[in-house]
């Protein structure tokens, strides 16, 4: 089950199939991405073929992605069997504060 979902265009896509705002070549990604987050109750069930799993490292210790497109992926961490703190993002980008 998914718990939180930090993007706002992601929750609406989630909640009820409402893909506007987002980049219309990713909304089948997405939505394949969010039925099996739903479904999984540990990480590394994410890790099916296309979806480029893996765990973030650094300051993003504890988070995990799976790639959607380009250098778009969502991100998300475990709360014992559900993903919590769901998002998409670029994060290749982000400049790390220190």
């Amino acid at each position: 089950m998914i718990k939180k979902i930090k993007n706002k265009k992601l929750k609406a896509l989630y909640e009820g199939g409402n893909g506007r705002g987002l980049n219309p070549n990713h909304v089948e990604d997405l939505e394949e991405i969010l039925q099996a987050l739903d479904e999984a109750t540990a990480p590394q069930q994410m890790d099916l073929p296309g979806f480029g799993f893996h765990e973030l490292s650094g300051d993003r210790r504890g988070y995990y992605s799976v790639h959607v497109n380009g250098p778009w992926c969502v991100t998300f961490t475990f709360d014992g069997a559900d993903a919590d703190q769901v998002n998409y993002e670029q994060y290749h980008d982000k400049k790390v504060k220190r």
